[in-house]
């Protein structure tokens, strides 16, 4: 019998996270981080409620993981982020030491890949994962931000 918890059925979670982000007029990327197939830690970008830059999903997922594991390190974990991490989530992605990355939609400008960020050697990291619903929300974020400007 086939695992029904496969890197889309997670990357939907991280999907309705985007959404609650999208909900609250923060920019829609949602992140879960699975271990053992279980979701640990579930966060959205929060960088407006917050006022702080750093707030992104990724980061926000990172600390919950970490405090449910009770450990920094979140190896055998795997991220699920519908947009491919910055340069200052690929940072910490790498002083996690998570396993695996799986990201929806690339960042062609900001994302880790363009900039050529570093991630830790043993992390692999897959994209395009429910790549088009993940770049339609944020298309639809930006095209309502900016008929309300």
């Amino acid at each position: 019998m086939e695992n029904p918890f496969d890197d889309t059925y997670f990357m939907k979670k991280a999907l309705q996270e985007a959404e609650d982000a999208f909900d609250k007029g923060e920019i829609p990327v949602g992140a879960v981080i699975v271990i053992n197939d279980r979701i640990i830690a579930r966060a959205h970008n929060l960088t407006e409620l917050l006022n702080d830059v750093t707030a992104h999903a990724e980061m926000q997922a990172i600390t919950a993981a970490a405090n449910f594991l009770g450990g920094k390190y979140l190896q055998d974990c795997t991220l699920y982020v519908t947009l491919e991490p910055c340069q200052m989530c690929a940072g910490a992605l790498y002083w996690s030491q998570i396993s695996k990355i799986v990201y929806g939609a690339r960042d062609e400008q900001r994302g880790c890949i363009a900039l050529a960020s570093k991630l830790h050697p043993k992390t692999v990291m897959v994209g395009g994962v429910l790549e088009a619903e993940s770049a339609e929300l944020l298309k639809r974020f930006f095209i309502q931000k900016r008929n309300l400007n």
